[in-house]
């Protein structure tokens, strides 16, 4: 497996990620979309360091980002629920204000 290679699976798994997060109107889909291109990049971060520099530093750095991308969509995720708990519905349009 080539660095060309990687990154070209890498841009594909942006690519569909950012068509699922603007052609969805429901926030989960959307959050989803979200989810796969920062995937995307970590996934083109650690090609480029397992081919150009193949020192655990790198790998090290990923793994940090990666466990805040999962904090952060867990509260993304709590968000939708209140959301949807709230107002019964699970659309975007229906998170433009976020007052109680």
């Amino acid at each position: 497996m080539t660095l060309q290679l990687v990154l070209l699976i890498a841009a594909a798994l942006f690519a569909i990620g950012l068509y699922g997060a603007l052609s969805q109107q429901v926030v989960v889909m959307v959050m989803m979309g979200i989810e796969v291109m920062i995937n995307a990049v970590l996934l083109a971060g650690a090609a480029l360091w397992f081919f150009l520099a193949p020192t655990p530093d790198g790998q090290t750095l990923l793994l940090v980002i990666l466990a805040a991308m999962t904090v952060e969509m867990a509260m993304g995720f709590a968000v939708a629920t209140v959301i949807h708990r709230s107002r019964n519905s699970d659309m975007t349009d229906a998170a433009t204000e976020l007052r109680g």
